[in-house]
């Protein structure tokens, strides 16, 4: 008797469903479903996400090649677009003329042998030089008159196919194999006195064997020439850029150290000429730019070291030998070099706008001068003596008092007075007031300065400007420098020293101001003294 086989250990329900589940996952995950799953086809929404995400990179590809690549590469698709129409319509062309030759051919044949017959002369034996085939048949349908080698007993034509052909009065293509003829056939069909018809065919083999040629040649000769063209383009077009290069490569060479390095300009003059002179042109006014901007650094580098050094010597001389120090002129010393550095800083911060702003003044409102010339200079009490002009009218009030500007000792012409108000109306510019009254009081302070007797300034309207004048009977300026004196941080001599003449920025100042208002300021003798012009337009 067997033995009872060994008893298996029973298994854990538990991990006999942990083996099941990967299988079960990996069935769901083959056949797409399962309990609790969710299977959805594509959406179109995504078709299309994904099919312009693949157009997307094709154009970034396009994008990342050279510009000499991308133009050969249009150029020779629009000349292969060019070649291979003109190729279709070459043998179109082609087959149609040759068509229409073997149609006039074959319709003068079958005319000539139409009147032969008419005439009743028609040869027993009929020959054709050009290969026509010819058949004669009477009004029975029998063929009466053939060429040589061509079926005397079958017409190529039957009676239906005769009046048809005769009715279309053009040529049709005909079948030749039936009749014993490899080739197609171009046949026409004429009708003859006595009920003749005439039937003049032609082999249109050798118009398929022209065609087949020309296109040969063009399968073979179009290749040739495109790639023989695209090569011509990009050996052109590379020239056309190597101008280009070069401006690259002297752009490279330029860093910021470098000083009067200009790009190369080619002697073509094209469009890359006027690129690379408009680029070295902005490269002069950035280099001339940059002059000024080193030469204004080093010159308030310059004016800044003397005050804080008079301050530095002061401090310490007074921490030395504190025991005999007067604190408080100690004090005032310090506070007169500190005022010089804020006016230098003002200075220094003005003309800073007036670059930032590229010539053109901070608002653009309608400022009364006539008003503010008298406010602006009130501060200087009796030292300054303001004169202003009648602006002219029209019409008879023109002559009445053009000026009154109160000469002598008369009432309102002393020192410190208005001579005289607009009677005619306001002279008025556009501008920004603050800027305007900068102007004013920087030649003002300029003039006194270098004056004995009270400053005088005058505004009139002259023609379309306003006029404002400010004359001191100091020593003058010397004609040869007197443009020499606008320039930033410009001191002509000892007597204009800093602590007299101040930094030498606030002619600059009214210069740069000026222009920005589209004015103009000059200096000029007033004998004895000096007078600066600042000419406005009005509004």
């Amino acid at each position: 008797m067997a033995a009872d086989p060994a008893p298996r250990d029973r298994e854990d329900p538990r991990e006999r469903r942990d083996r099941q589940k990967p299988r079960d996952r990996r069935k769901r995950s083959a056949t797409g479903a399962g309990p609790g799953s969710r299977t959805s086809p594509a959406s179109p929404t995504s078709q299309a996400d994904a099919v312009a995400h693949g157009g997307g990179r094709a154009v970034g590809r396009w994008r990342r090649k050279s510009l000499r690549f991308r133009l050969t590469a249009v150029a020779s698709a629009v000349l292969a677009v060019a070649l291979v129409v003109s190729a279709y319509v070459m043998i179109t062309v082609l087959g149609n003329a040759l068509l229409a030759t073997i149609d006039d051919a074959i319709y003068q044949r079958a005319r000539n042998t139409v009147s032969l017959a008419d005439a009743g002369r028609l040869p027993d034996e009929m020959t054709s030089p050009d290969g026509t085939l010819l058949q004669v048949i009477d009004g029975a349908g029998r063929i009466t008159h053939t060429t040589t080698g061509t079926d005397r007993l079958v017409p190529l034509l039957n009676a239906r196919e005769r009046a048809a052909a005769i009715g279309g009065g053009e040529a049709r293509f005909l079948d030749g194999k039936p009749y014993g003829i490899p080739h197609m056939l171009r046949v026409r069909v004429l009708s003859a006195d006595r009920g003749q018809t005439v039937i003049a065919a032609r082999p249109f083999s050798e118009v398929q064997t022209s065609i087949s040629t020309a296109g040969h040649v063009l399968v073979v000769g179009t290749p040739l020439l495109l790639v023989l063209l695209a090569g011509a383009s990009w050996v052109i077009i590379g020239g056309t850029l190597r101008p280009i290069a070069a401006l690259r490569r002297g752009a490279d060479e330029i860093t910021d150290t470098a000083r009067s390095r200009r790009l190369p300009v080619p002697e073509a003059r094209d469009e890359v000429h006027s690129l690379a002179t408009t680029l070295n042109a902005m490269l002069a006014r950035l280099e001339k730019a940059g002059i000024r901007q080193r030469a204004l650094v080093s010159d308030a580098a310059h004016e800044l070291r003397s005050p804080l050094a008079s301050i530095r010597l002061q401090l310490e001389v007074a921490l030395g030998h504190p025991e005999g120090q007067d604190w408080r002129e100690t004090a005032e010393g310090v506070l007169e070099d500190t005022m010089r550095l804020s006016r230098l800083a003002e200075d220094l911060l003005s003309l800073a706008r007036l670059d930032e702003r590229g010539g053109t003044p901070a608002r653009g409102e309608p400022v009364e001068l006539d008003q503010l010339v008298p406010q602006t200079v009130e501060r200087y009490g009796d030292a300054v003596t303001v004169r202003i002009a009648d602006v002219p009218v029209s019409g008879s009030e023109s002559g009445q008092g053009a000026r009154r500007n109160g000469s002598g000792n008369g009432p309102g012409n002393g020192p410190g007075a208005v001579a005289g108000e607009p009677e005619g109306g306001p002279i008025r510019v556009t501008g920004d007031a603050l800027d305007l009254g900068r102007v004013l009081v920087n030649l003002v302070d300029n003039a006194l300065r270098h004056n004995s007797a009270p400053v005088v300034v005058e505004l009139r309207a002259e023609g379309a400007d306003a006029v404002l004048t400010v004359t001191d009977d100091g020593p003058g300026i010397p004609e040869a420098d007197r443009e020499r004196v606008f320039d930033r941080f410009t001191r002509l001599d000892s007597a204009r020293s800093r602590d007299e003449g101040g930094a030498g920025l606030g002619l600059a100042i009214v210069r740069e101001t000026v222009h920005a208002h589209g004015g103009a300021v000059h200096l000029e003798d007033a004998r004895p003294g000096l007078r600066a012009v600042v000419r406005l337009p009005l509004s």
